[in-house]
């Protein structure tokens, strides 16, 4: 039996996606980013056993509330790790005309198989991808995710080929992805993309400070506060952020 592991749901989500949506916050991780505000979701196994069809009937519930631009988001953890379930799930949901988009970091993407054939499945299925960049220099990605970037960057560009619809966001952190030099490349990557329909700045919060210290975990960026106002908006100038504001679904 198809099963996925879903950490948890929300009904009503509005951030994750155009309109109002069914957010299934899907178990298990590989990245250990250090602002990572969710370490609960890091274990698959400590995740609550869905088929796809249960979950979608759990989601359908929602459906009057989507109208005509809302729809299903699956966000993690990280989905591409559950790569069969996602794409069973998204397929029933396209068979009741169901927007259906994909909240990922992007770093289980490779174009060796059967990953590869099994991806481009999903995305037979999938409306919308929302892709995390967590650093644009691979250095660094690795020093505040553990992972390299060079397959996430390669997945952009792929996505990109295949005029796949992509919001890119990312998590501006004091002192670390807010560097100016950075954010001037980043904008510069993003600009070879053709697909890009909108780009986010998420400013870094500490609000899951709490759930580390429940874990047992050390959190490495206790001494790190939010970005300031100014830097925020310092981020949306130098990423052209309001240049991305064309989808009608938005």
């Amino acid at each position: 039996m198809n099963t996925g592991y879903i950490h948890s749901t929300e009904t009503f989500g509005l951030v994750d996606g155009p309109g109002i949506r069914f957010i299934a916050f899907m178990a298990g991780c590989a990245m250990r980013c250090n602002f990572c505000h969710n370490p609960d979701t890091w274990d698959m196994a400590a995740g609550e056993a869905y088929t796809p069809r249960e979950l979608l009937n759990r989601a359908l519930r929602c459906k009057p509330y989507w109208r005509d631009n809302g729809g299903i988001t699956v966000s993690g953890g990280e989905p591409l790790l559950q790569l069969d379930f996602v794409t069973e799930f998204f397929k029933l949901a396209k068979e009741e005309n169901v927007h259906t988009a994909i909240d990922t970091a992007g770093q289980p993407f490779t174009r060796e198989e059967p990953f590869f054939s099994k991806f481009n499945a999903l995305m037979d299925y999938t409306d919308l991808i929302l892709l995390d960049i967590k650093h644009i220099d691979n250095d660094e990605h690795i020093k505040i995710t553990g992972m390299e970037n060079t397959n996430i960057l390669d997945m952009a560009r792929y996505l990109s080929d295949i005029k796949k619809p992509v919001w890119i966001r990312h998590v501006l952190v004091s002192g670390s992805s807010d560097n100016d030099m950075w954010l001037h490349k980043l904008h510069d990557f993003i600009n070879t993309l053709e697909n890009v329909e909108r780009v986010e700045v998420l400013p870094y919060h500490d609000l899951g400070v709490s759930k580390y210290d429940k874990l047992g975990i050390d959190y490495p960026l206790r001494d790190v506060r939010p970005p300031s106002d100014e830097r925020i908006q310092n981020a949306n100038i130098i990423l052209d952020t309001k240049k991305y504001y064309s989808s009608g679904r938005l």
